[in-house]
Formats: structure tokens, C-alpha cells, sequence
């Protein structure tokens, strides 16, 4: 019997009838899987893997269980600004990944598409969004988003903000890489934090601003010194492992636990030996609960991903002195802001520094920006020499996608990769 299953069909059918006891199932299960990966962490992943899955079932707990002290943002909202306000982030991203892992998402897109929200949609958001529609995910305090990157974002969080009739607070970011853009965005930034005092009824000192970047730029410190041993190093992971990565540098970006994941991800990675086998780069989200993906990956000591551009990307370091400028400078420089050329380019560097064998680029079901810059992205890379793969998914709706097809591409893909190594060791 399939538990997982099981429950989520439980917390999708109760969502339907009584929003509130779907919501006390789904936080009575994340509580229990809360305690054990404190009784019984995943022992086959390293320190940092057990300590990161932790951190963020803790957020996520704390979202649904004290939605006061909350606020919902879009994943590239400055995290450091809402660690220092004290407030706990999730983002549509966040908490999609959870419903969908919990086996329920379907009664969610069900929703969307009865209130007329398009299937193109990414399905994050029509997760999330049905979710809401259906009463499982509780008002925030206030919600925070940005024009970057998604443009789900433009669709999803005005109509929160309107369903939920609380505060927003809209940073906008200009697709021009400068200093005026630099300029333009810290200005919003500041207007941020005077908007989280109000909306919290709390001042937030300069000082709590100045460190939470003070430990990014650090965490980005670490994360960094790791890439750069990856080439002789292969930890074990997992795509949630990964995908968790993500939360850690955008999310909880500024706090002391994303500073103490990277500190464990450094040691992790100098006590792991070179593995055998392929090195892959990986571009864009993970595909979490695609079982063929799964198989290839997970745990495995025969194909290791190396580095992940949107991970790379979140931990990057900042310049400025000033705490606002230096958040507003991460924004606009952000790989997924401007030309394509600069995910390009930063893709080559990633592969080179890591002595990649290969590259996934991950074309999420409605990302449009991805979608379209797909063959542009590997047609360069593979210019450059770097054997690159668009691999056709969801990483949030594994039904849009066949697991035949996927498996079939991946390791034929795979093969290749082999192949290729052999030759240039004869």
C-alpha cells in the first residue's frame, strides 16, 4: 500500500469539505516526518543533506502553524530582509513542492482549472494557487514579490493579495544590468523594510540588516570554496536534497542556519572522494518526483551532479558596502534577469570549474523564459564543448510528463556522455 499516497488523497479530499482539518492532517504528517529526521535522518546522505532537510520542514511547519508571523513571497525576494525582520518566507515554489510531495497536488490543479487559470501556467503556482482557492494554505501576514524571472508572478500574487486582502509590496527590477538599476531597486528595497515595520508593528534595526548580508556574503564564501573542490570531490545527494539548496539561498538567505548549511556543505564535500563515473552540471529546478530522474540520481556513485546554476546563482557574493545596495546588486545580476547570455556564460564557468561531463538544462512545464532559451543555451554550451541535454518535465506535476519518455531520453543521453568519456581516455 502506497502511504504517501494514501494521505495525500485524504488531505485532498478533505480540503474540498473542511479546509481546516485537511490543513491539521497536513500538519500533523509534516510533524511526524519532522521527528523523524530527528530521530532518523537519511544516513546515506552527508551531515549537511540530514541537517538542510530539517531546516526546511521546520519552515514550512511554521508557515502553515503560524501564518501571523509569516509573509508569502516569490523565490527571488531578498530572504536577508526577512530574516532580519524576524518573519518566516515560503514561497509558492516552497510550498507547492511540499503538496506535491505529500501526493495531493491534483485536487489543487483540479481547482485552478475550474476558476480559468490556463494549463501553460507553471504548476507551482496553479498548485498553490488552488491550494488557496481551496482554504488549505492560510492567509499570511503580507505577501512580497518580484517581476524576476517568473512571470507567473505577475498572475498569482495580485490575485492573493486581492483574495486575502492583505498588505503587498511589489519590487521591480529592471532588465538593464547597472548601476542605476543597482540604484533604482536598493531604493525599493529600503521601502521594503519600512514596509515589514509596518505591517509587524516592529522596528528593524540597521544592524539586524547588515548582518543577515553579512552572512550571505559569507555563506556565499563557503559555498563557493566547495564548487571549487567539486572536481575531486562527490558527496552523495539527491534531487530534494538539492532542490533544497535552492530554499536555503534564496529563502532562508541571511539567516544563521544557511550560514551553518554551507559550513557543513564545505566540510562534507573535502571528506568526499572523486566518484566514478559522470559529472553533471545541472541548469534550472529539480525534478523532484520524476521517478526515472529519481533512479539515475539519487544516491548514486555512478552519475553525481556537480553544481546547479540557480544554487550557484543564489549563493553569489555581494560587492556594495551598503546592505540595500548590496541585496539590489544580487537582483539585477541574477542569471535569470537580461540576456540569456549570461546563464550562458555562467554555465560554462560552473562546467570548467567543476570538469563537468555533461549538462541538464531542465525545461520546466510553464517557464516560458527557460522553454524559450533552451535551444539557444545548448546549442551554445555544446559549442563550447559541453554535451548538454534539454530534458522535457514538471517539477511539480510529474503527470505532465511521461516517465517512459523521460527515462528512455536520460539514459540514452547518459550513454552518449559514457561513450564519449571512454574515447578520450583511448
Amino acid at each position: 500500500m502506497d502511504i504517501i499516497k494514501k494521505f495525500g488523497d485524504m488531505v485532498g479530499e478533505k480540503s474540498i469539505r473542511d479546509p481546516e482539518k485537511a490543513r491539521k492532517l497536513l500538519l500533523t504528517g509534516y510533524r511526524l516526518q519532522e521527528k523523524r529526521l530527528q530521530l532518523f535522518p537519511d544516513r546515506k546522505l552527508p551531515a549537511s543533506g540530514q541537517y538542510v532537510a530539517r531546516v526546511v520542514m521546520q519552515n514550512i511547519i511554521k508557515a502553515l502553524a503560524k501564518p501571523d508571523d509569516t509573509a508569502l513571497v516569490s523565490i527571488f525576494v531578498p530572504g536577508e530582509l526577512l530574516t532580519a525582520a524576524g518573519i518566516t518566507p515560503y514561497s509558492v515554489e516552497a510550498m507547492s513542492c511540499f503538496i506535491a510531495g505529500t501526493r495531493c497536488e491534483q485536487a489543487f490543479l483540479a481547482q485552478t482549472e475550474s476558476e480559468g487559470f490556463p494549463e501553460t501556467m507553471c504548476s507551482y503556482h496553479r498548485v498553490f494557487l488552488g491550494a488557496s482557492m481551496a482554504g488549505l494554505v492560510p492567509k499570511p501576514k503580507c505577501t512580497i514579490y518580484t517581476n524576476l524571472a517568473c512571470d507567473g508572478n505577475m498572475m498569482t500574487f495580485p490575485y492573493l493579495k486581492q483574495k486575502y486582502q492583505i498588505p503587498g509590496f511589489y519590487i521591480d527590477v529592471p532588465y538593464e544590468k547597472n548601476q542605476d538599476s543597482i540604484s533604482y531597486v536598493a531604493d525599493q528595497l529600503r521601502e521594503m523594510k519600512k514596509f515589514l515595520e509596518d505591517v509587524t508593528g516592529k522596528k528593524i534595526s540597521e544592524q539586524s540588516v547588515q548582518r543577515a548580508v553579512a552572512n550571505s556574503n559569507e555563506a556565499a564564501s563557503y559555498y563557493s570554496r566547495q564548487l571549487a573542490l567539486r572536481k575531486e570531490h562527490d558527496p552523495v545527494t539527491s534531487l530534494t536534497n538539492e532542490l533544497y539548496a535552492i530554499f536555503m539561498c534564496h529563502l532562508l538567505a541571511g539567516s544563521e542556519e544557511s550560514l551553518k548549511y554551507t559550513k557543513m556543505l564545505l566540510e562534507d564535500v573535502k571528506k568526499a572522494p572523486k566518484g566514478e563515473g559522470l559529472h553533471i552540471l545541472w541548469m534550472h529546478m529539480m525534478p523532484f518526483l520524476q521517478e526515472p530522474v529519481k533512479d539515475v540520481f539519487n544516491y548514486s556513485q555512478n552519475v553525481h551532479i556537480r553544481a546547479c546554476d540557480f544554487v550557484a546563482d543564489g549563493f553569489q557574493r555581494m560587492q556594495a558596502s551598503d546592505p540595500y545596495e548590496a541585496l539590489a546588486e544580487k537582483m539585477v545580476n541574477c542569471i535569470y534577469n537580461g540576456s540569456v547570455k549570461q546563464r550562458i556564460r555562467r554555465a560554462q564557468e560552473l562546467a570548467n570549474l567543476t570538469e563537468a561531463d555533461g549538462g541538464i538544462l531542465f525545461a520546466h512545464w510553464g517557464c516560458k523564459g527557460t522553454i524559450g532559451a533552451s535551444s539557444l543555451i545548448k546549442n551554445s554550451l555544446e559549442n563550447a564543448g559541453l554535451p548538454t541535454m534539454v530534458l522535457d518535465g514538471d517539477g511539480c506535476n510529474p503527470a505532465n510528463s511521461s516517465d517512459g519518455q523521460v527515462s528512455t531520453r536520460l539514459q540514452a543521453y547518459l550513454e552518449m556522455l559514457s561513450e564519449g568519456k571512454e574515447e578520450k581516455r583511448s
